[in-house]
């Protein structure tokens, strides 16, 4: 009987059956793991809980023409006056005065071609006219005499103290003599004319700059057969190609859409990618009028209003299309932040700086406002990461956790 006693399923007063004693053992087990999560629990909360997530943002320079900018467009750099320079004679170069970087005179002396027999008949063409000017001043000479004899025999005949016959012996002199003259005048006028065909065709051999510039290229070097239009397989047909600097402008293409916010005259801020420290100033100077058709777009020439040797053709450029031009001091970039990183408290103004996880509070100086974006004077330096809407409560030394 004792031992079905021990078989009998214990009961409460309602007849339900009470359940069993738990053991010792799964209670301390169950204590530890709730030991463990919160150890845990807390290890997290130390390294994630108390840092609050938080946004940023970099202290950076701005040019406060973004905030007068009706459009932006990009083009390059084209020197509005440019050619390639050949000889206007076919012939050999036997000089060369520039390479790549030269800057050059009109008028300039940049190559010459074999031109010794191009001298030599100049030389000849000049003794002819030396020749000719001799005779001339014979003839005139004896013009001279013979005018004089005829005034003679004009008194002596008539006086009858000389025949006819030899008065008209005079007269035929005196006539003879005048075109004797003419002809040597004419000699010289024709040893002047070859003189100057052969100072032309001497001029050819030689290359000139057309104006003022700079030599781009260098497509000939001496000993190389040059032509006005490389006709033959081994003729170079430009011996340089130059461009004029002052002609530089932007050829920017702005959308067809767009071409209402732009005129002539128009302010503008040029860019280049190839001088990052620096913006020109600059105006519209012609607005091409035809579109292109592929890509729906207008050329629009923008001149430089100042000239920077750094400047080159063919240099990739960014436009800004300004409502109004700038003012003097608004030609340099501004260090600016957004104004939703700034605090104040009494007339001061702070901002938390990101630094290792940790934000210092750093009191700033402010200058003027554009838009979203506030001027720093004073306090933050270009490139320092700064929180964005500070949250309540966060304090100098405060670890933050940023945002993804």
């Amino acid at each position: 009987m004792a031992d079905l006693d021990r078989l009998r399923i214990p009961r409460d007063q309602n007849g339900a059956a009470r359940p069993a004693p738990r053991s010792r053992g799964r209670r301390y087990v169950l204590a530890g793991l709730a030991l463990l999560l919160l150890i845990a629990g807390g290890v997290y909360l130390v390294r994630t809980g108390w840092a609050p997530e938080v946004n940023t943002t970099v202290a950076s320079r701005i040019y406060p023409s973004q905030a007068l900018t009706l459009l932006n467009a990009s083009g390059y750099v084209v020197a509005q006056r440019k050619a390639a320079v050949s000889s206007k004679s076919t012939g050999r170069l036997a000089y060369l005065a520039v390479e790549e970087g030269s800057r050059v005179k009109k008028g300039q002396i940049m190559a010459s071609l074999e031109n010794e027999d191009l001298v030599a008949q100049r030389d000849q063409a000049a003794s002819q006219i030396r020749e000719a000017e001799a005779q001339l001043a014979a003839a005139r000479a004896e013009l001279a005499d013979a005018a004089k004899n005829y005034q003679r025999y004009q008194t002596l005949v008539a006086q009858d103290l000389v025949s006819r016959q030899e008065y008209d012996a005079a007269l035929a002199r005196h006539d003879k003599a005048k075109a004797q003259v003419a002809n040597a005048q004419a000699l010289v006028n024709s040893a002047r004319a070859a003189l100057a065909n052969a100072q032309a065709a001497l001029e050819y051999s030689y290359i000139r700059s057309p104006f003022d510039g700079v030599v781009l290229t260098k497509n000939a070097d001496v000993g190389e057969v040059v032509a006005p239009f490389g006709a033959a397989a081994t003729a170079r047909a430009s011996v340089v190609t130059m461009a004029d600097f002052d002609s530089l402008m932007v050829e920017a293409d702005v959308s067809e859409s767009n071409l209402d916010k732009v005129r002539l005259g128009q302010p503008c801020e040029i860019a280049l990618d190839a001088i990052p420290d620096r913006r020109f100033a600059g105006e519209v100077h012609m607005i091409v009028p035809t579109a292109d058709r592929a890509k729906a777009t207008v050329m629009t020439k923008v001149k430089f209003l100042e000239r920077d040797e750094r400047i080159l053709p063919e240099m990739s450029a960014k436009v800004a299309f300004l409502s109004r031009p700038l003012e003097p001091r608004e030609a340099k970039p501004r260090l600016m932040i957004p104004a939703a990183a700034l605090l104040s408290d009494n007339a001061r103004h702070y901002v938390f700086r990101l630094e290792d996880g940790r934000v210092r509070r750093l009191e700033v100086s402010l200058g003027e406002q554009a838009g979203d974006l506030v001027e720093v004077t004073q306090g933050v330096e270009e490139g320092w990461r700064l929180v964005l809407k500070p949250p309540a409560g966060l304090t100098d030394g405060s670890r933050v956790r940023v945002k993804e």
